[in-house]
């Protein structure tokens, strides 16, 4: 059976929650949390949905026929003979489903288009009045932060703020949320922007960043150059502001070879002293000196290096999601003072950099949310003598650039996870010099407490103790917040001067 199609011409009319979906076949792959909110706002503006997904929780599998959609679960090497049968007029893509995924090769040779959510929420902004200004948040590092910061921001100055996206509230639930909003700040994870990139919906955020950009999600993408050019997508159509990192050239470059609204202008941040159009460090002081009228010759103070001090958000790379997020707050028109005293009361959250305690002058830093080495990169920075837990599944990166520039602050290094031969002959290549422990990947019920047990053989005065992965956390543990999680559980064993004192030490191996 060939596809049908919509009508000509159809979908490029349904550009409005108010516009006529009634009876549009409409295929849904996967059914997490996205997912799920695509097929609950396709059935509730009338469309025939079929949702296909590999696997489904049961919450959600009892809720698809009550609004009105029908779920097929099973082996999707193939395409569903329901799927088939269901001839879709249009496909809408969870982000999980690579490029390579066979659903998604079957949709390209019928022609059937494909979308993801977040045109689908474009589409649709228009639900509940005057649709919200977006605000695009990207970058292989950052983003969840500087998208709970920027909307901080945003919110101190009493606008309607949503964080959503990727951050783990889908769009679609932002959109339909009867209360409406000013502006949503949008996080956008590469796979997101890869199927934005392939329609022409015309997306036209008010501002826009991609923080930064680094070797990540390659099995996903094919190539680094596939995974660079969807998160360049996260410029075009920009109408008033483009941030982007000045430590990280490739970002610049994507603003220059975006496609914009004219009288977008490139905004630069890093922790350098700022030119006339950037945002940066001057003395101790975070200035801008973008957003005034005599930028050449001055400057407006947002807060000093010594304030974020006090707050624990004085790492280099904190500070450098706080200039993104100030710059995308004042292009808002969000005022420095304003900015300040949001700043006063931010607390990063969990599992992000986030220090445990401090115990016979070592300090445990919890940075469970570093699952790439970019990430551990940056978390590595902020620390002159470190005992290094690491390991999880790499994702096809490559850790030896990491391991090498990094070596001579390592104290030690503990192995966690299941990829550790790699990770075991980087460290013997460049830090031959530490003692390195490799936790048995079979003891899956005392990772943490093994890993922590030999880091604090290995700690001394002055020392931190650091879990920062550079690698995902799907191999152990069900996420990079169990992960910190069990790591703060041991660690906390060892300040209560339980159990975990009476263990008997691992026995430090040289590797």
């Amino acid at each position: 059976m060939s596809p049908k199609h919509a009508a000509p011409g159809r979908l490029d009319e349904l550009t409005s929650w108010h516009a006529d979906w009634s009876g549009l076949r409409v295929a849904v792959l996967g059914l997490g949390a996205t997912g799920f909110s695509v097929a609950d706002t396709l059935t509730e503006l009338g469309a025939d949905v079929l949702v296909v997904a590999e696997t489904a929780s049961e919450e959600h599998a009892k809720l698809i026929p009550v609004i009105g959609a029908r779920l097929v679960v099973g082996d999707l090497q193939h395409p569903p003979t329901e799927l088939i049968e269901h001839d879709p007029e249009l496909i809408v893509a969870s982000p999980g489903f690579a490029p390579h995924h066979p659903l998604i090769k079957w949709a390209a040779a019928e022609s059937i288009p494909l979308w993801g959510d977040i045109e689908l929420a474009w589409r649709v902004r228009d639900k509940v009045g005057t649709p919200a200004e977006w605000i695009l948040i990207t970058g292989t590092n950052g983003k969840t932060t500087t998208v709970q910061l920027t909307a901080t921001l945003i919110a101190a100055a009493g606008h309607r703020v949503a964080p959503c996206g990727n951050i783990g509230v889908p769009v679609l639930d932002a959109v339909r949320d009867p209360q409406g909003f000013d502006v949503f700040v949008v996080e956008l994870s590469s796979h997101q922007l890869h199927y934005l990139a392939l329609t022409e919906a015309p997306v036209t955020p008010h501002s826009a960043v991609c923080l930064n950009i680094a070797r990540d999600h390659l099995e996903w993408h094919g190539s680094f150059e596939a995974y660079r050019k969807a998160k360049s997508r996260v410029y075009e159509n920009t109408r008033v502001a483009c941030v982007y990192n000045k430590a990280d050239a490739a970002t610049r470059t994507m603003v220059e070879n975006a496609d914009v609204i004219e009288g977008a202008r490139a905004i630069g941040f890093d922790l350098g002293v700022p030119g006339p159009s950037d945002l940066g460090i001057v003395d101790g002081i975070l200035c801008d000196r973008a957003f005034l009228d005599d930028r050449r010759s001055s400057a407006l103070e947002i807060i000093t290096l010594d304030d974020l001090r006090t707050r624990g958000l004085d790492a280099p790379h904190v500070v450098a999601n706080i200039l993104a997020a100030s710059a995308l707050a004042r292009a808002y028109g969000i005022a420095p003072e304003v900015i300040r005293v949001a700043l006063h009361g931010f607390s990063l959250d969990a599992h992000r950099i986030q220090l445990i305690v401090e115990l016979g002058g070592i300090r445990w830093i919890n940075d469970s949310k570093a699952t790439n080495p970019h990430a551990a990169d940056a978390s590595l920075s902020a620390f002159d003598s470190v005992v290094w837990v690491l390991g999880g599944l790499l994702k096809g990166v490559d850790v030896d650039p990491l391991v090498e520039r990094h070596a001579s602050r390592l104290r030690g290094a503990v192995i966690i996870g299941t990829e550790q031969d790699v990770i075991a002959a980087a460290l013997q290549r460049h830090a031959p010099h530490i003692p390195v422990f490799r936790v048995d990947p079979t003891e899956t019920d005392s990772v943490m407490v093994r890993a922590v047990d030999a880091a604090r053989e290995m700690a001394e005065a002055g020392d931190v103790v650091l879990l920062a992965p550079a690698a995902a956390s799907l191999d152990q543990f069900t996420g990079y917040d169990e992960r910190g999680a069990l790591f703060a559980k041991a660690v906390n064993e060892i300040q209560g001067g339980g159990a975990n004192d009476q263990r008997e030490k691992p026995h430090r191996r040289e590797d």
